[in-house]
């Protein structure tokens, strides 16, 4: 197990001690794991306590704050806290206009806010609860335990926080929370389980290629176990049910929480969140407010929950109420898809004169170049990851693409080709290799400005010597650097001095791949000076350069496609 903690029973308390450390309106109860306001005036509204397990940061203290949580109680990980320190809650932040406990739908949970709220009564506190109990992928009825309350529960937080903070009594408070519980929905999906940190491994294991569907928030296995699908049909079939469960129907407003279960990067639940708009979009459903991020996490389970709430202008405006907590941050929307697009200002791409016949020479020489790059992707990805962030393959693959999709428009003079080409690659290819190679073709192209529609073998050659003059001023590397340039600088000047000892320019060429991929073979012996492998030092010997092995193969291309049987 690792996991960046001190001692697995002091868990709790350090963590709560980090957060009421950086937030001065919070305060600790001494000799418990309650988090309070520091507001001296938050008795004199309704006071709201929540709470449970530890391992769902950032609930539930990081949503004690005005407009939300008057106290939240913690337990130890994935473990319900005591009915002691859940009454010394409410004897904390409790005044005459009572407590409501927001209480998720666990036996443990229950038993101990229960307990305490009976406890407060008979010492005359006005104390009351709601159960939250969102999880759909749970049967309801007697005979079951009910089903659980998941990360929906933050919606509940703010809805009562706002009504609270409005000054409205107890039973109103409850109510309006009632109410929109009734109204929520939930469901989640894992790629991974998470590991306690006393228990030291994983609750449960998926292989590779599992999921779990409809799990709870304590590293608890879900309801279904299945194959890995693509984010569009895990998300289509999480709405799906929330909406029948639900009975949210064509022209409902609803609120959206798309909700990190602990070790999802933003990047997947963006993609979630998209798809999720688009569904509810296509539905008929009209998505007022949306979240998406961390809100109630599993620890460091990968994998998402959706939420959504029901809405009408009462319960609208209790999400958009003022609030300040350290993890809550205001919704967005109304959420819509098919936003209109600004158009990207750029250079046209060249036109082809019908009278003038088309440049098929490079045109071939392109295209073989792009089925050579896409063909390398598996082994430059790997060859990258050995010495670098393992992008190399998936770029050069796009810039593949790109070249495929733009064959059409340069059938033109070389040097206009070059320019299109250059603008094409940098719009399509992100990281280190775009810019070089948009700079290689650019430079590449200002050389044959001149030279006519068929230029000839030197004119090429003085191209590719540009394209690496540019490739070393933009980069700032050198030869001997372990870079691209290893391969490109020998195979440029192979190039040049067959040509001017009055070898055919076939022969020349052969002679320039034939120095690229020396070079590249020569990099595995390199110390990094620039580039993707600088980072590591030493680690790097014995590994070919992928950028210089790039080089290599789509020099290869080039003279494969310009072979006596073709141009």
């Amino acid at each position: 197990m690792k996991k960046l903690i001190n001692n697995p029973l002091q868990v709790v308390p350090e963590m709560l001690e980090g957060l009421v450390a950086l937030h001065p309106g919070l305060a600790l109860l001494d000799g418990e794991n309650v988090v309070v306001r520091a507001d001296p005036n938050a008795g004199a509204q309704v006071a709201l306590i929540a709470g449970g397990g530890a391992g769902h940061e950032p609930a539930h203290a990081g949503y004690v704050g005005p407009g939300l949580l008057s106290a939240a109680v913690s337990g130890d990980v994935v473990t319900s806290p005591s009915t002691d320190a859940v009454l010394a809650a409410i004897r904390a932040v409790a005044g005459p206009a009572g407590v409501l406990l927001i209480v998720k739908n666990y036996t443990g949970d229950r038993l101990n806010f229960g307990l305490a709220a009976e406890i407060a009564r008979a010492d005359g506190i006005p104390a009351d609860m709601v159960i939250v109990d969102d999880d759909v992928a749970l049967p309801t009825g007697e005979g079951t335990a009910g089903r659980r309350g998941i990360a929906g529960a933050v919606l509940i937080h703010k809805v009562a926080g706002a009504a609270a903070a409005a000054g409205l009594p107890l039973d109103a408070v409850k109510r309006e929370a009632a109410a929109a519980i009734a109204s929520l929905g939930t469901m989640g999906v894992a790629l991974s389980p998470c590991t306690v940190p006393a228990a030291g491994e994983p609750g449960f294991t998926l292989r590779p290629d599992e999921i779990e569907l409809g799990l709870g928030i304590h590293g608890e296995p879900g309801v279904r176990r299945g194959r890995i699908e693509p984010a569009d049909a895990l998300v289509t079939e999480l709405v799906s049910r929330i909406l029948d469960d639900r009975g949210i129907e064509r022209g409902e407003r609803v609120a959206l929480l798309v909700n990190n279960l602990g070790g999802t990067p933003a990047m997947e639940l963006a993609i979630v969140a998209r798809r999720a708009v688009g569904l509810l979009a296509e539905r008929g459903i009209v998505v007022e407010r949306a979240w998406c991020g961390s809100f109630l996490t599993a620890l460091e389970m990968a994998g998402c929950s959706i939420s959504l709430l029901r809405l009408d202008d009462e319960r609208l405006a209790r999400l958009d109420a003022p609030a300040s907590a350290p993890a809550w941050v205001r919704g967005s929307g109304p959420a819509s898809v098919g936003r209109p697009r600004l158009p990207v200002e750029g250079v046209a791409a060249p036109r082809h004169d019908a009278g003038r016949p088309a440049n098929e020479g490079l045109v071939r020489v392109l295209g073989a170049v792009a089925e050579a790059l896409r063909q390398a992707e598996p082994r430059l990805t790997t060859m990258d990851r050995e010495v670098g962030d393992g992008d190399l393959g998936i770029s050069l693959a796009r810039g593949a693409a790109a070249i495929l999709r733009e064959l059409p428009a340069l059938e033109v003079e070389p040097s206009a080709a070059l320019r299109h080409l250059s603008l094409s690659i940098r719009r399509s290819v992100a990281g280190t290799s775009g810019p070089l190679y948009a700079m290689f073709l650019l430079r590449g192209a200002g050389a044959l400005v001149g030279a006519g529609a068929a230029p000839d073998a030197a004119a090429w050659a003085r191209a590719l010597a540009a394209g690496c003059e540019g490739v070393m001023a933009l980069g700032g590397a050198q030869a001997g650097d372990r870079t691209m340039l290893d391969a490109l600088v020998p195979a440029a000047e192979a190039l040049q001095s067959g040509l001017c000892a009055g070898r055919p320019w076939h022969e020349a060429l052969a002679e320039a791949v034939a120095a690229a991929r020396e070079g590249a073979a020569r990099t595995a012996a390199m110390a990094p000076r620039r580039g993707r492998s600088s980072y590591l030092g030493d680690r790097a010997l014995g590994h070919v350069d992928p950028g210089a092995e790039a080089v290599a193969i789509w020099l290869a291309a080039v003279q494969h496609a310009l072979a006596p049987s073709g141009a």
